[in-house]
């Protein structure tokens, strides 16, 4: 028996799989998305806020700045003004300090106030120079400046008044003692009657005088006849003239009209340099030239006083007043030539 062939083996086939190739891309959800979108925009508006902050920062910096300069040159020129006006009352105290020191006087307690007064002085040029910025300071200095010049101006008037009685001083030094005394006591009735008469009076009843003139007259025939002048070597008086006004409020009675007048080298004239001519007016006593008493009936009464120079008169101005119960009335000037 023919043997069969056998039937060929029949392999089972396994398709080949290949992998994908696609891209996978994530699919991020919309929710994170807005998220996302939102924290920009909000990052965008923090960014815009801090932005427009900066300029409106920068701008109110500049008008500071701007402010601060205006200030710092105001300061400048402020001190600059206070440092001038600080040179200014140094120079006024440096001259001060020079003009005090030619005042001499052999009065000691005279002299010893200008020696305290030269000292003040030149603390008061430190001060200057310590305070030159402070405009209050500088202010306070000018102010005592002028006071110090004030009191100066006296000095001058004391010591001449007082040189020129020191010999006459030393030989009645008896005699002005007893006077002393005696001015002691009248002073003393003077100060009772004035505050009896300060219960009594008021402003209104101060008298006082119109038309005050002056002019230097020449003397003819005995003194019948005079002739006005102008020049000083042909003045024999000086002839004042003035009215005492009606004042209903003053009282009846004697007055003493009294006349002072300052020569052109700051002198006050007179007869004599002793108590019989020297009268007191605003608190100081000082000499006359001339004197009248007048019955004052509350009525105008004209007056008239003549001043002398033994000296004969020098050329110059020469100041009038005119006083009354202490009182100035009347004042005028003349200058002779």
């Amino acid at each position: 028996m023919e043997s069969k062939p056998n039937p060929p083996e029949i392999k089972p086939t396994t398709p080949e799989i290949k992998p994908a190739t696609a891209e996978i891309k994530p699919t991020i959800p919309p929710v994170i998305k807005a998220s996302t979108e939102e924290k920009k925009s909000k990052k965008s508006l923090i960014l815009l806020t801090l932005l427009l902050l900066s300029i409106a920062g920068n701008g109110v910096l500049g008008w500071l700045l701007h402010k601060e300069q205006q200030r710092a040159n105001t300061i400048v020129t402020e001190k600059e003004t206070v440092i001038v006006e600080r040179d200014n009352v140094k120079n006024d105290l440096v001259q001060l300090q020079t003009d005090y020191g030619t005042l001499k006087t052999n009065d000691k307690k005279i002299q010893a106030d200008l020696d305290e007064k030269k000292e003040q002085i030149a603390g008061l040029i430190e001060e200057a120079d310590k305070h030159k910025g402070d405009a209050y300071y500088i202010s306070k200095l000018k102010k005592e400046t002028q006071t110090l010049r004030t009191i100066m101006q006296g000095y001058i008037h004391t010591i001449d008044s007082v040189n020129t009685q020191n010999k006459t001083l030393l030989k009645e030094n008896v005699k002005v003692r007893t006077q002393y005394l005696s001015e002691t006591e009248k002073a003393n009735e003077l100060t009772k009657e004035k505050e009896d008469l300060e219960g009594r009076i008021s402003t209104g009843s101060i008298l006082k005088a119109s038309g005050t003139k002056a002019s230097g007259v020449s003397v003819r025939d005995g003194g019948k006849k005079e002739s006005e002048t102008k020049k000083a070597r042909k003045s024999d008086k000086i002839k004042v003239t003035l009215t005492i006004g009606e004042n209903s409020l003053a009282k009846k009675g004697q007055r003493e009209v009294y006349l002072r007048v300052l020569t052109p080298d700051g002198k006050e004239l007179t007869r004599a340099l002793d108590d019989a001519n020297s009268f007191s007016f605003n608190g100081v006593r000082g000499f006359f030239c001339a004197r009248q008493s007048i019955n004052y009936d509350n009525k105008e009464i004209p007056v008239t006083l003549y001043a002398e120079d033994k000296n004969k008169f020098i050329p110059g101005k020469y100041i009038i007043e005119v006083y009354c119960e202490q009182n100035r009335i009347g004042q005028t000037a003349i200058t002779l030539e």
